[in-house]
Formats: structure tokens, sequence, C-alpha cells
């Protein structure tokens, strides 16, 4: 099989309710996300390494940063269920502050899912412009996957 490109719009983040756990939320309103890494890293560097600098790979951290238009429902005005889980998530501190998101495009058999803590973005717009959302997850622990549902 030859290796193709393949749409960002195709790629689908879900919240898991911190409510009920095990099930899922999309987070609607996305058309941009950017997945970052880190790393931290330690100096190895002895006099018998002759001036040559040394260094390992101590820690590596990760970051999803998600980015759209606000949703609200135009008769109740509820905000997206999946943005309001995000911003429920994003008040919480502690050990409350880590909740569960996952992500995949659509045809891949496995989710990819982090335990993570919210921050929310700057929301707004001007005159002419569409109310803004975004949100940054930061990692906390190792990638996990699941399989999807059939």
């Amino acid at each position: 099989m030859a290796a193709q490109k393949y749409n960002a719009r195709d790629v689908v983040f879900e919240i898991e309710s911190l409510t009920t756990p095990a099930t899922w939320i999309e987070i609607g309103g996305i058309n941009t996300f950017s997945k970052s890494h880190e790393e931290e890293t330690a100096d190895t560097t002895t006099f018998a390494s002759q001036g040559q600098a040394e260094s390992q790979k101590m820690q590596i951290g990760k970051q999803l940063e998600l980015e759209g238009m606000r949703l609200r429902d135009s008769v109740t005005g509820a905000i997206d269920p999946g943005q309001a889980m995000v911003e429920t998530l994003a008040e919480r501190l502690g050990e409350e502050s880590l909740g569960r998101i996952r992500f995949a495009h659509k045809d891949d058999p496995e989710w990819e899912v982090w335990t993570a803590h919210a921050n929310l973005g700057d929301q707004g717009g001007g005159n002419n412009d569409k109310t803004s959302w975004s949100a940054t997850f930061t990692r906390s622990g190792a990638d996990t996957t699941e399989v999807k549902a059939a």
C-alpha cells in the first residue's frame, strides 16, 4: 500500500464524561489542531568527554491544542457538550484536574488516549467574526490506545 496524505478534518477528538466514565463526547467546532512534543534532558558531560557535550533524554511531554468556533444550541443556548466538558475539566484542580481525551483519524482502528489536564485559550472575535474557542491539553503519563468500537 502506498502512503497517502489525509485530511486534518477527518481527525476526531473526544473527551470522557466527568460524570459517566467510559462515555465519550465529541468536541465540536474544531477547525485546527496541533500536537506538540517536548523533552527534558540531563547533561552527562564529564571531563572525559573532552569538550564534547553529552546528554540523555530524561522526560517526554506532549500537548494537544484544539482551536475552532464556539458552538451553542440555537434553541436552548447550551454550549456544545464536548466544549462544555472541556471547560468543566479546565476549572478543576489537583487530582480532579485530570481527565481523559482521545483522538484518531476516522479510518484508524485505534484511538490514541491521554490522561491530561486542560487549559482554556482565549475566546472572542471581532465585528465580522464567529466566536472562537480553544483549549490545550497537557498529557500526564504515557499514551495508551483503545480499539475503536465496530
